[in-house]
This record gives C-alpha cells, sequence and structure tokens, in this order.
C-alpha cells in the first residue's frame, strides 16, 4: 500500500475508534463553598471526620432523646436506625463504622492519639445506651457499661478515666415526663462508675478545658424559674469545686456544647434560645470568660442568624457544625461553608447528622489530681462571709445568725409540665429540713455537710424569719474541703479580708436537727391542723360569729377541692406564703421566704386574737422555707386529681343564669382562681357555690351574701333546696366526690399512688422484682424515705 493510502486508511480507524468511546464530560466546576470548607480544613490539617447519624423524637425538648415517657413506656423517646460515619473531606467518601437498623449511635469523642472513638450505642433491640469504643477503622468494637441505664456524651480524661452523663442517678425531669442525667465517672474499661453531680436536672455534654476542669451545662430551677435557667458550669474531674462559668445570672439559654477553643482561653457553645431547642440546635457563641460570669458583652454571636448544632473548634479561625443533615465550617468571621451533605441512603427514615468531629490527635489537658475520699459520707464548707454578694441591700452586719440547711430531693417519677399537685404555681420539688449551722459575727460560718446531696441554704435572723435564700444548690464531694466568699458573691472577686475568721478559729459545726418538726412536711398532716385550731371559727365554711361565712371571703377549711384542699387554694391565692418559685433569680432581701408571708404574721399575734404556740409557728415557717408544698410525699403525683367542677357544661349555663348579673363574668365564674375554693368534696352540700346564693332559711349564707344588692336587701339565688339549678349544681359536685372517693388522695384512707410511680420504684431497685403493683400493700410516705436513702452516697472501703 503507497504511504497516502496508508495515512487515509489511519484516518478512517481513529475515527472509527473515536467514534465508538463516549465523549469526556467538562470539567464540572468547582464548588466555591465547598472548596472555602476544605481550605479551611486543610489549615488545620484536618483530613477525616467522624460523625453519628441517628433518628430524632418529636418531643421536642433538648433533654428528650433517650429512655421513655414516664406515663407511658411504650412511648420511646429513641428511635431505630443509627451509625458511626467516617468522611473522608476531600473526596466526600465515607466509612461506615458501624450501623445498626435497629439501633441508635450518638456522642462520638476521638481519644488523644486519634486511633478510637469513644461513643455512646444503643444495640439493636435494647432500650438502654451504653459506652463503647472503636477502633477509627471499625474494628475493634468493645462495650464499656451495661445496665438498666442509659450511659450519654461521654469525654476521655488525661488520667486515662471517663466522664459521662448517665440515668444512674434515676431520677425524673422535675418538670416533664423524661429521665435525668447527671454526671459519673468510670475507669477506662467501664468500671468503678460513681456519681460527681448531685443535679436534680439535666447536666449535659461535659468537655474538659486545658487546665484540667470539666465544662458543662447545668439545668437548675431552686427558687426560680424551670425553662430559664441552664448555663455553663466547670467541676474538677473528680466533681470537687462545682462553680458557675458564664451565664447563671441571666435567663433566657440554654448554653450547651461548650469547647475550649484552641490556642485561646474562650470557649464555644450553642446558646440555644429560650427553653432550649431540639437536639441543641442554637446561634454558635464564643465566650471569653476574663470578665466572670456575668458580663453578657463577653458572649459574642459568630453565626449570627443561623442556626447550628454540636460545634467543634478547631482554632479561632475554623469550626466544625452540624446542621439537621450536614456538616458546614464556620471561619473566624462565622461565615458558614457546607462541607457535606447526608445521602439519602445515610439518612433514610429522617436520620439527623449529629456530632461531626475531627479524626486526629489532640493534646491532652492538666491531670487533676483526685481530691475526694470516698470512704467519707461528708464534707467540709468554709463560708468566708454572708454578707459579700450581689443585691444584699439593706442587710446589715450581724442580722444573720445562722443558716438554714435544705435538700431538694430527687423526683423518681412526674407527669405533667406544671406544679400540681405539689404545689398550686409554686415549687416542683419537695424539700428536706436538714437544720440549721450558726454564723458568727464575723459573716463566717464553718460546716460539715452530708455529701453528694443537692444542698442549699436560707440566712435566718435572730427571729428564724428568712433575710436571703441561696436559690441554687451545691454539692459537696466526700471527703472535700470546700471554700467560698459570701452569699452571690461576685465570682471574680476573691475574699475582702485577710483576718483569720472567727468560725474557723473551732472544728466546723455539725448540722444542728430542728427537734418537733418533721423533716419532710405536709400540709394536711403537718399544717392543716393548725388552721382547725387558731382559724376555723372565722374562716370555716358554717357561720361564724359575726352571723357569716369565712370571713373576709377567706375559707380555711380542710375539705378536698378537684386537686386541692379548700385551704391550701385560698392560701396560695390569697398570697399568704411567699416561695418565690417559677420566678426570675437573686430575689431582693426578705422578698421571699417566711419573712414575707403574711400568714405567719397573722399566727404571731397580728391578726384579731390569734396566737399560735412557738411550736405550731415553727412548723408553718419551716414548711414555707421548704417551699410551702401540698403534699409531703411524691407518691401523690399523677393521682388524686378530678376534672374542675366549673368546666362543666351545666355548671357554666347555671353561672351565666343566675351569676352572671352580679359578677359579669368575673370570678368565680372564669379562671381557676377563687374556684379552687367554691366546690367541697368532701361535704358537696357545704360547697360555697351552694351555700353562698342559698336563703339563710333553707340552711344558706344568702343573708350574708356579698355580691350587688336590690335596695338594702342581699340577692338570694336559691330560694331552697329544691331549685332546679340547685340540684344540678349539687349533683356534679356529689359526682366529682364520688370520683375522688374511688381514686383517692394522698391523705385519704387507702390511698394507693400511681401505678407508673410504683414502676419506676422497681425499676430503680427500691421495690422488689415481685413487688405487685395492683395490689401488693405500700405506705406511700415510707416509699419516699426509701428511695431517697436509696440514692445517698455510699462510702467504699478504705484500701
Amino acid at each position: 500500500m503507497r504511504k497516502s493510502q496508508k495515512t487515509l486508511a489511519t484516518t478512517f480507524l481513529l475515527l472509527a475508534i473515536a467514534s465508538a468511546i463516549p465523549p469526556v464530560p467538562a470539567a464540572e466546576a468547582p464548588d466555591p463553598e465547598h472548596a472555602k470548607a476544605l481550605a479551611i480544613l486543610k489549615e488545620h490539617q484536618v483530613r477525616e471526620v467522624v460523625f453519628a447519624v441517628r433518628k430524632v423524637d418529636d418531643d421536642g425538648h433538648w433533654y428528650a432523646n433517650f429512655s421513655y415517657w414516664s406515663s407511658d413506656p411504650n412511648r420511646q423517646l429513641y428511635h431505630d436506625g443509627g451509625s458511626l460515619v467516617r468522611l473522608d473531606v476531600e473526596t466526600g467518601k465515607t466509612a461506615i463504622l458501624l450501623n445498626d437498623e435497629q439501633g441508635g449511635v450518638r456522642d462520638p469523642q476521638l481519644h488523644y492519639d486519634g486511633t478510637k472513638i469513644l461513643f455512646s450505642y444503643r444495640r439493636g433491640g435494647q432500650p438502654y445506651y451504653h459506652l463503647h469504643e472503636i477502633n477509627t477503622d471499625g474494628t475493634g468494637l468493645r462495650q464499656l457499661t451495661d445496665g438498666p441505664f442509659d450511659d450519654l456524651e461521654p469525654t476521655y480524661l488525661p488520667d486515662g478515666d471517663i466522664v459521662f452523663c448517665s440515668s444512674r442517678s434515676k431520677r425524673m425531669v422535675q418538670c416533664w415526663f423524661v429521665r435525668v442525667a447527671t454526671i459519673h465517672r468510670c475507669h477506662a474499661d467501664g468500671s468503678d462508675i460513681h456519681e460527681l453531680s448531685c443535679n436534680l436536672e439535666q447536666d449535659n455534654t461535659p468537655w474538659l478545658l486545658p487546665d484540667g476542669r470539666l465544662l458543662y451545662q447545668r439545668w437548675e430551677y431552686i427558687d426560680r424559674s424551670r425553662v430559664q435557667f441552664h448555663h455553663l458550669w466547670t467541676m474538677n474531674p473528680d466533681g470537687t469545686s462545682q462553680m458557675v462559668y458564664f451565664g447563671n445570672m441571666h435567663p433566657g439559654t440554654v448554653m450547651i456544647d461548650a469547647k475550649p477553643i484552641p490556642g485561646t482561653g474562650n470557649v464555644v457553645a450553642s446558646f440555644s434560645p429560650g427553653h432550649g431547642m431540639k437536639e441543641h440546635e442554637g446561634v454558635i457563641t464564643v465566650v471569653d470568660p476574663t470578665n466572670g460570669p456575668d458580663d453578657r458583652s463577653m458572649a459574642r454571636s459568630i453565626s449570627g442568624n443561623l442556626m447550628f448544632r454540636d460545634p467543634y473548634p478547631l482554632s479561632e479561625k475554623g469550626y466544625l457544625v452540624a446542621g439537621q443533615t450536614s456538616i458546614s465550617v464556620l471561619d473566624g468571621t462565622g461565615a458558614a461553608y457546607k462541607l457535606y451533605e447526608l445521602p439519602a441512603e445515610l439518612g433514610a427514615g429522617g436520620g439527623w447528622l449529629h456530632e461531626p468531629r475531627p479524626v486526629m490527635p489532640r493534646p491532652r489537658e492538666r491531670a487533676v489530681p483526685i481530691a475526694t475520699d470516698r470512704t467519707k459520707t461528708t464534707g467540709t464548707v468554709t463560708l468566708d462571709n454572708v454578707y459579700i454578694g450581689r443585691n444584699m441591700q439593706g442587710v446589715e452586719p450581724g442580722g444573720i445568725k445562722k443558716l438554714l440547711v435544705l435538700e431538694a430531693l430527687p423526683k423518681p417519677v412526674n407527669f405533667s409540665g406544671t406544679q400540681e399537685p405539689l404545689s398550686l404555681g409554686g415549687t416542683f420539688t419537695l424539700e428536706r429540713i436538714l437544720g440549721t449551722v450558726p454564723v458568727e459575727s464575723d459573716g463566717s460560718a464553718h460546716m460539715i455537710l452530708p455529701a453528694l446531696r443537692s444542698l442549699f441554704f436560707v440566712a435566718l435572723d435572730e427571729n428564724d424569719l428568712s433575710v436571703k435564700r441561696m436559690q441554687s444548690f451545691m454539692c459537696v464531694q466526700p471527703g472535700e474541703t470546700l471554700g467560698c466568699v459570701g452569699c452571690h458573691e461576685e465570682r471574680g472577686k476573691s475574699p475582702l479580708s485577710g483576718v483569720p475568721r472567727l468560725a474557723l478559729r473551732r472544728p466546723p459545726d455539725p448540722i444542728t436537727p430542728i427537734a418537733g418538726v418533721p423533716d419532710v412536711l405536709d400540709f394536711p398532716r403537718d399544717v392543716q391542723p393548725i388552721l382547725d385550731r387558731h382559724c376555723l371559727g372565722c374562716h370555716g365554711s358554717e357561720p361564724t360569729a359575726t352571723g357569716g361565712p369565712c370571713d373576709g371571703g377567706v375559707l380555711l377549711d380542710g375539705g378536698h377541692g378537684p386537686i386541692y384542699s379548700i385551704s391550701y387554694a385560698t392560701l396560695t391565692h390569697r398570697g399568704q406564703f411567699s416561695d418565690g418559685r417559677d420566678a426570675g433569680g437573686n430575689r431582693s432581701p426578705r422578698s421571699i421566704g417566711s419573712s414575707a408571708s403574711p400568714l405567719l404574721k397573722k399566727l404571731a399575734g397580728e391578726h384579731h386574737d390569734v396566737k399560735a404556740s412557738p411550736a405550731e409557728q415553727r412548723i408553718v415557717r419551716l414548711w414555707i422555707e421548704t417551699g410551702a408544698p401540698y403534699p409531703g410525699t411524691y407518691a401523690a403525683l399523677g393521682s388524686g386529681m378530678v376534672a374542675a367542677v366549673d368546666n362543666q357544661p351545666e355548671v357554666r349555663a347555671i353561672f351565666e343564669r343566675r351569676c352572671d348579673e352580679c359578677h359579669g363574668g368575673e370570678e368565680p365564674k372564669s379562671g381557676r382562681l377563687d374556684v379552687d375554693t367554691l366546690f367541697n368534696l368532701t361535704e358537696p352540700e357545704k360547697s360555697l357555690a351552694l351555700r353562698l346564693p342559698l336563703a339563710a332559711g333553707a340552711g344558706g349564707h344568702a343573708s350574708f351574701h356579698n355580691s350587688r344588692k336590690e335596695g338594702d336587701q342581699p340577692v338570694v339565688v336559691f330560694m331552697d333546696k329544691t331549685d332546679p339549678d340547685y340540684q344540678a349544681l349539687l349533683a356534679v359536685v356529689a359526682a366529682r366526690k364520688a370520683n375522688l372517693d374511688q381514686i383517692k388522695r394522698f391523705d385519704m384512707p387507702g390511698f394507693r399512688p400511681n401505678e407508673h410511680y410504683l414502676r419506676e420504684m422497681k425499676v430503680y431497685g427500691v421495690l422488689p422484682p415481685e413487688f405487685d403493683l395492683k395490689s401488693a400493700p405500700v405506705d406511700p410516705y415510707d416509699l419516699d424515705r426509701t428511695y431517697w436513702k436509696s440514692l445517698q452516697h455510699k462510702p467504699i472501703q478504705a484500701r
């Protein structure tokens, strides 16, 4: 073949080959957002990221993501389907380290050497999360903890131990249906588990600061709002020196998932607005603690209006954050660049992406020596000067004589988001009276306190009346020696005087018990008899010496209303005691507690000829100081409550026909205020709603009725008991009485606690496994005490 022919043949061959090969697509334009995220990670030498995928419950509360609903154990707060995933940030390829379609995965934390991952894992078919470890290549999975508890949010300690949050605290949220997890510690193999926190509410997301302290979020509401105070605290890894880090004076933000920013003295956290958003979603915020815990200007938002979760700081110039199904990187200005989007197969069924962490070594924090002695049951606390503190105006030196020591008691179960029937708009918590310790003339105190109990103080004057309440709680570790400056002192200040304090010139004082007073007070049992003796002559349902019932409209009859007793509702609505619950923090001196409670003055002789004995006044005073509860047992929860009488259509119709002409839609027709006192479910015919409008000749009190009068004569609504509306109203009240007699209240013979309360007592090991929930005899007061005792620190044997 000639050359020209070969060239032509070659040309045709190349064209044929070319036509058989798919064309090479043009290169996709690089994603500038992803490129920027990748550049930030490369700058920090991050090549891989590990993250968890799990499904989120519809409850919506930031803490409701494990265990089950208290009133329905079939209502689980976890859902099936979880994975632990390693991402190559440059290629976008993922490796599934663990996948369990019936299980759950959460809270990964990389070891210091970057070769293994500590995380919480609920194995398929099991109800509890436990701590596990796995190598970063997916091999070597091993379980560290077990038992009927949830172990969450673990973090490595530099000495090899582990700190984590756990429902081993055996309590439920004081104002919701879910379990509490508090901070615990164990060895690297999961042994020697012991608690560090005695919080009644959630502790969350512990993480180490470079100096070795644990930084965590603490939720509390001693004497204040249940939805406002969840801020950053610190403790040593042995639980000692628990102290506020930032924000506890400023309500309205959940500060959570906080971690130190390498190379700075600052931390980054999610500031979740209000009572917190689902799964800790919030504004990514940098906190500079230089000015102490109260300077809000030292918290700087870096994500603006964008909400993220689970921030992980690489430096002050870069942060990994999670979206619902994505990982983004924030730069130092807060600009967000998406790095990764969860593919459909990993997020199937509503899975969310959680906790992105870089797979790389990291420096160990300082190891803080253990300063506790777990063979002991107490710790020692020194108060330098009770008069040093915020909001102490008007408290003169020498005016505080002693401290009342109270213990906030854990709640085994809960059935609502409000206080009933523990109080009417007040306390969510029962409190135990431990006793008093003296305060010296220089304001100092030196005391021995029980370890690992949720304790708080009330400063008392020479008459044992409250001057200032702590409105928080403290926890002393076994063998700990703890010092504090003053009463709500500014945390950035040290003691003002170098002079040795008077209280330190002698051994620490033990708590002196208060004789003749139950340690947990109960209104029907302890307070109502005092009212019966001193108050019912004028404030009962029968005619008084002046001719009318319930003088001044104040009824102190102990009969049952729909939820509370009539007298308890009356005292509450009339403002006769003040416990400051569900309000802001750090109230002014004498504004809450016994000093702010008119009832005490009345019983002390300032109200006509009433003069209760010193012992009776002491009971009422301490009942107020312990939150003025209605029942003295948590067994009352979820029991003994009947539907309000006034919400029935036939009752409302009667009010409209017979009452509105004078009352014009005001109380008692609407709302829950005086209505609580109008219906007596113990003796229906003594209900004020029946007796006040009934003619005197028919056994009523209409001749003393205080409604609008026709001329000089009072309005008589019911001329006699045959009035159809009277009979209809009586029938409704009698039906409510029959209902209450059947279900029974805590102060009624034959009362039996809610089945879910008893079930949890079995779960906690307080009741034996063979206990019959429906028929076995039970003393609710004794059962509560057994439960509380089971939670107290048990000293270990000395080695």
